[in-house]
């Protein structure tokens, strides 16, 4: 059963009864997926921009857009209409795959992952990820990089506050972190 046809069958009655929803319609859904890669770097290495595109090309399936600076910032020597990043979204059933792959593929391979924080959500209902090294990806081979970098993930999501958002995420199998006590911080 793929991300999409769970969600229909599982999580949609998961959250009606939880949240006393009386139509499925009411019930949050999943909208789009952003992926957004900053261009530092690239800055001065045109080869990073085309190592980023690429990169983003391949883990999405579709390719990427540039994005351009808005006004010019002299401190950090950028000037208007230059291309600072990089940025792919991801609609209908490639976003359930990617979404999909996210869950049980990628996370687990980052180093150091011990769950994604409940801070990772905002009030409105999206969730935003942060990966240092885009090695993690199963479409990324460790011995054809050359220069590793970031990219956020931005899921949006229908939910009107932090508590459906949670409630989504945690019923599609996102992994969050427990809630550390006083106690485990010592």
């Amino acid at each position: 059963m793929n991300l999409k046809e769970f969600y229909n069958k599982k999580v949609v009655p998961e959250l009606e009864g939880k949240f006393g929803y009386k139509n499925d319609m009411q019930v949050p859904k999943l909208e789009k997926v952003v992926l957004n890669a900053g261009l530092s770097k690239g800055l001065k290495e045109p080869s990073y921009i085309e190592t980023v595109e690429s990169t983003l090309a391949r883990i999405s399936g579709q390719r990427p857009q540039k994005t351009k600076a808005k006004k010019s910032i002299s401190n950090f020597k950028i000037r208007k209409g230059m291309v600072i990043g990089m940025k792919v979204t991801i609609r209908g059933q490639r976003m359930y795959d990617f979404i999909e792959k996210l869950i049980k593929i990628t996370l687990p391979r980052v180093r150091d992952f011990r769950g994604l924080p409940v801070e990772n959500l905002d009030r409105n209902g999206n969730l935003n990820i942060g990966i240092r090294e885009h090695i993690a990806f199963p479409e990324i081979k460790a011995d054809e990089i050359e220069k590793l970098h970031g990219l956020e993930i931005a899921i949006v999501s229908s939910a009107k506050s932090k508590e459906e958002a949670l409630a989504l995420f945690s019923a599609l199998g996102f992994p969050f972190r427990k809630a550390e006590s006083k106690s485990d911080k010592k």
